[in-house]
């Protein structure tokens, strides 16, 4: 047998797999308090943070770990619940808009809290910050790499605002 099982290479993504899955599951938890998942916390973030707080379901499917049928179910699940609702692209009959509604954003506005102290203690109060300016550049270039149409839908971001992440 010829593999070199202590390659290095083997050791730094099973240390980001292995961080990302401690992080999402601490998480988890205090999102099913406020009674979304993590996926529909996602989308309300992503849909916060976009350009008129909307964008075009396959962009938001871009953007997610879901399908664009995925994305279909969980927007239509939340369309239901009123965090967000569909509006039709008036340029492209086909696409739809996701659009996060006050609802949605009352309810960001109540797990966001927790949520940020949870990231600074177990995530970003880890690294100095050199540590996470780095990390942040690292992320987004393998991102750009694997998954080119996450920043689709993010080209002009909003007044005082950042790209979404």
């Amino acid at each position: 047998m010829g593999t070199n099982f202590d390659d290095p290479r083997f050791t730094a993504y099973g240390l980001f797999a292995e961080a990302y899955t401690g992080l999402t599951n601490r998480f988890a938890a205090q999102f099913e308090q406020h009674r979304l998942s993590s996926v529909e916390f996602e989308v309300l973030l992503r849909l916060a943070r976009s350009p008129q707080h909307r964008l075009r379901m396959t962009d938001l499917a871009g953007q997610t770990a879901l399908s664009t049928s995925g994305v279909t179910r969980v927007v239509d699940r939340m369309d239901r619940e009123g965090l967000v609702r569909r509006e039709a692209c008036p340029s492209d009959r086909r696409s739809s808009y996701a659009v996060i509604t006050e609802a949605g954003l009352a309810r960001l506005d109540e797990v966001l809290p927790g949520h940020l102290e949870l990231m600074q203690r177990w995530f970003i109060g880890q690294l100095s910050p050199a540590q996470l300016d780095d990390f942040t550049e690292s992320l987004r270039t393998i991102r750009d790499a694997v998954n080119p149409c996450a920043t689709a839908g993010t080209t002009h971001p909003p007044e005082g605002g950042s790209h979404a992440a």
